[in-house]
């Protein structure tokens, strides 16, 4: 039994993303995305992150001539756009109080700069919502999660361009005006800090498109142009939908130092600022000083319309979200030591913490201190909207899934919430992530999986996509039911 006590508001449940979810690449009008683009690399290393990542030119005109879905996983995911609402019924059983899901802009605009929407697509999630309510389950939703129409790259190479800012808005707008009796927990940007670590799934942006020496910079100019969208969907939220919340969402890459020498500790210092920059602009409404001064020494700082400062000042989020896998470590003597990865970065491997297939290490005691940090930086609400361990589930003889280095795993990581909560964080919820199997996005794996619910697909897209509970979800189930109290 748990000596903690989770407030009896807490939302207990689950995460995914339409992208790695749905399938139905090409149905009921949808548009292609960028996501839709990113191929399955089963000859590069699964921990070479930069590798598995890189998308030139060259590849999106691959992808745009190709039906196939076995390289590009995404376009089948686990088929949840057809089998929704039996997922939502394995998930009202394990008693899911939230589900985190994203809205596919291209479902909704499939080129992303149409002036009507598709009835097609804003129906399909009107009935996703309507179904969750129906089992007591609250959205939680993403409004940009890696799904950018493709054609926004072509047009501007992304949020590069300023224009997109307008598109992006007239699809808030829209979706909060179609839902606003239906959703009120909101996310703008998903991992908004992944820019510099995958800015084609991120931001649409291409870096063949962009001159020597100007990506940096262009980056930040594409950042810069989020930071306004995410600001202005924030203000729309709030007029046309009273008493709605919306959060910003960051990777916390809490970071480290190898040592107590002060070189290592000075560059953990360095590193956690930095994750923390994304966070700090829209919980604080400014672009933090060391920012600055770095933009003034490398001039690749980005350019600012009249009134761009005023709006991310004047709108700034009411909670903050964010997914937590691992925590790294720095040192100054790296170059020398043994490198490990997740959830695509890389540091110096800490021998204190157990490493997964994948490289990622496990440290739920990074989780307890990376709430308490946050509480005591911005003192509003915090939703762990994102932590799980990849693993190779395969059903025995009979059917059944033991995975008990999972249950061990959340079973940890939830006493580390509660110990953060015991020390005042004031934490909302927690939504585990892929709490059904789905194609993974750093390697484009279904055999990387995070689910309680196993789906019967391979790497390939082949299988029946038959649901399975896995011993995991029998467990979480009583983890909810008692409202954490039992975690044994």
């Amino acid at each position: 039994m748990s000596n903690f006590i989770f407030p009896e508001t807490f939302l207990w449940g689950g995460a995914i993303a339409a992208n790695q979810a749905e399938g139905a690449w090409n149905e009921d009008g949808k548009g292609l995305t960028v996501a839709d683009c990113v191929r399955r690399k089963p000859d590069v290393d699964v921990k070479d992150y930069q590798a598995l990542h890189a998308v030139s030119s060259a590849d999106v005109e691959a992808a745009r001539h190709s039906t196939d879905t076995a390289l590009y996983p995404k376009r089948h995911g686990n088929d949840f756009y057809h089998r929704y609402v039996e997922d939502l019924d394995l998930m009202a059983e394990m008693g899911f109080k939230v589900l985190r899901v994203s809205i596919q802009w291209a479902r909704i605009f499939p080129n992303g700069v149409e002036e009507q929407p598709n009835e097609k697509g804003l129906l399909f999630y009107e009935n996703l919502f309507r179904e969750m309510h129906r089992r007591g389950i609250e959205p939680l939703v993403t409004l940009h999660h890696y799904e950018m129409p493709l054609h926004l790259t072509d047009l501007c190479n992304g949020w590069c361009g300023r224009e997109v800012i307008d598109h992006f808005l007239r699809f808030s707008e829209t979706v909060f005006r179609r839902y606003r009796g239906l959703v009120r927990y909101w996310l703008t940007f998903n991992e908004i800090d992944s820019a510099f670590r995958h800015p084609f799934s991120t931001m649409g942006v291409l870096l063949d498109r962009i001159p020597p020496g100007q990506q940096e910079r262009m980056l930040w100019q594409a950042l810069h142009h989020q930071f306004v969208a995410s600001a202005l969907a924030t203000r729309q939220m709030r007029e046309i939908i009273p008493g709605a919340q919306m959060g910003c969402m960051v990777t916390r890459r809490l970071t480290y130092p190898e040592t107590c020498a002060p070189e290592d500790c000075l560059l953990a210092l360095a590193e956690n600022r930095d994750n923390l920059v994304y966070s700090d602009v829209q919980v604080f409404g400014a672009y933090p000083a060391h920012l600055r001064r770095s933009w003034e020494r490398s001039g690749n700082g980005p350019e600012m319309a009249r009134g761009d400062e005023e709006i991310i000042s004047r709108h700034c989020v009411d909670f903050v979200s964010f997914s937590y896998y691992m925590s790294m470590v720095v040192s100054r003597n790296a170059a020398a030591r043994e490198k490990v990865g997740g959830n695509l970065t890389t540091g110096v491997k800490n021998p204190h913490l157990p490493t997964s297939e994948w490289g990622w290490q496990v440290d739920p005691t990074g989780l307890t201190i990376a709430l308490l940090d946050l509480a005591d930086r911005y003192r509003k609400p915090l939703f762990i909207v994102e932590n799980g361990l990849g693993m190779r589930d395969t059903p025995d003889g009979a059917g059944r899934i033991d995975d008990d280095a999972r249950i061990a795993y959340f079973r940890a990581h939830i006493r580390a919430i509660g110990a953060a909560i015991e020390g005042g964080a004031e934490v909302m919820g927690y939504t585990p992530w892929g709490c059904i199997d789905i194609v993974s996005l750093s390697t484009g794996q279904m055999s990387k999986r995070y689910g309680f619910i196993y789906v019967d697909c391979d790497d390939e897209g082949q299988g029946t996509f038959r649901r399975i509970r896995k011993k995991s979800f029998a467990w979480y189930r009583k983890v909810i039911a008692t409202n954490g109290r039992d975690l044994d």
